[in-house]
């Protein structure tokens, strides 16, 4: 019985994680995707819609060639995008199979997700350039199009060099260089359904591979995942525990597992805080916050409380508890049923819930 208890009639995402990622069962983290909007975005014509605005969703028929500038005067363009979208959502209502409850989904304009892919060479700086090689090769197209100007921000990039230092120091670091963004490469922004926030890396040997939570396979499951997987056993009697800790198959159903610092010393927790990780996962926070919609937090302990403390509940579901951790988990963590409840919320609005026994598979 899959854990998602999905509704009758539910159309469930039809993907499995090896069509994403091939390396998945090594515990390796997923190549990149191969972001297929960018090549139609760099063939369209000198006059096409601008970054910011709608594009156009359908073509307008016997439009002559000789009243294009005339169509494309700003006066042209506003009237144009304003009937196009009106036509678009008249459209998705009328489209709608019978019985179907269709929900209105706003679609942000300036959503930087859906800007061009910014390329490393436009960095004119040789050292900035150098600094941010990592993050331009490693972070998600659709979450390097959100971050791209964080970045290059004056703290992020102090911070690059810290860990500059860490390295020519000989301290080692985790998690490898690779993984340090696997989180943005297994849930990308538009994917975002689910939000779990951690504080820093696991910092032993073979552990921290970029989600939080999670363990590589081989690693023996931390204490706080074994008490997670108590509170999912009592939302679902059918979950099958499984024997490992890793949770890449959350992430790829669109669960967001973000810690606070995204590296650690090698066994010295919370060396890296403060450091100028926590203003950039701040950044991912508020993308998620501003740009999605109905959207489940979850806040597991104060640290994490403290850190989404500005989601907007009008827009989000936001489910706090205390921390899984041995210390705590017995005062409610057991018993909060966040697990059911983000299902409950996520099939209402009509979104695809989460099949949280999809680990036991992996």
């Amino acid at each position: 019985m899959p854990l998602s208890s999905t509704s009758p009639g539910t159309k469930k995402r039809g993907r499995t994680l090896n069509d994403f990622f091939p390396s998945l069962g090594s515990g390796a983290s997923p190549s990149k995707k191969r972001d297929r909007s960018l090549n139609a975005a760099s063939e369209s014509a000198a006059g096409s819609t601008p970054p910011g605005k709608k594009t156009k969703v359908a073509s307008e028929e016997g439009s002559p060639m000789s009243n294009l500038a005339a169509a494309n005067t700003p006066e042209a363009m506003q009237d144009k995008a304003s009937k196009t979208d009106s036509a678009a959502e008249l459209a998705t209502v009328v489209a709608a199979p019978p019985d179907t409850k269709v929900v209105m989904v706003t679609k942000y304009r300036n959503d930087q997700a859906d800007a061009p892919v910014p390329a490393l060479d436009q960095i004119n700086d040789p050292a900035t350039r150098e600094l941010l090689r990592l993050e331009y090769e490693t972070l998600d197209p659709s979450w390097l199009r959100v971050l791209a100007k964080e970045i290059t921000k004056p703290y992020f990039l102090k911070l690059k060099r810290f860990l500059q230092e860490e390295k020519a120091k000989g301290q080692e670091v985790f998690p490898p260089p690779e993984d340090i963004y696997s989180w943005s490469r297994y849930t990308p922004a538009p994917e975002v359904r689910v939000v779990i926030l951690g504080q820093d890396p696991y910092h032993n040997n073979n552990q921290a591979h970029g989600l939080c939570f999670s363990v590589r396979k081989g690693i023996r499951t931390p204490p706080s995942l074994v008490n997670m997987y108590t509170a999912l056993e009592r939302d679902y009697p059918d979950f099958k525990r499984p024997n490992h800790g890793y949770l890449a198959a959350w992430a790829a159903q669109g669960v967001l597992m973000l810690n606070a610092a995204l590296t650690v010393r090698a066994h010295n927790a919370n060396s890296h805080s403060k450091m100028g990780w926590e203003e950039f996962t701040d950044a991912v926070i508020q993308y998620v916050n501003e740009k999605r919609s109905q959207v489940v937090f979850l806040l597991w302990g104060s640290y994490a409380q403290k850190k989404g403390s500005g989601i907007d509940k009008k827009k989000h579901l936001v489910l706090k508890s205390v921390h899984p951790s041995p210390l705590s988990a017995h005062r409610g963590f057991f018993d909060c049923h966040h697990f059911k409840q983000t299902n409950d919320y996520l099939r209402s609005h009509g979104k695809p819930t989460i099949d949280w026994g999809k680990i036991s598979e992996s």
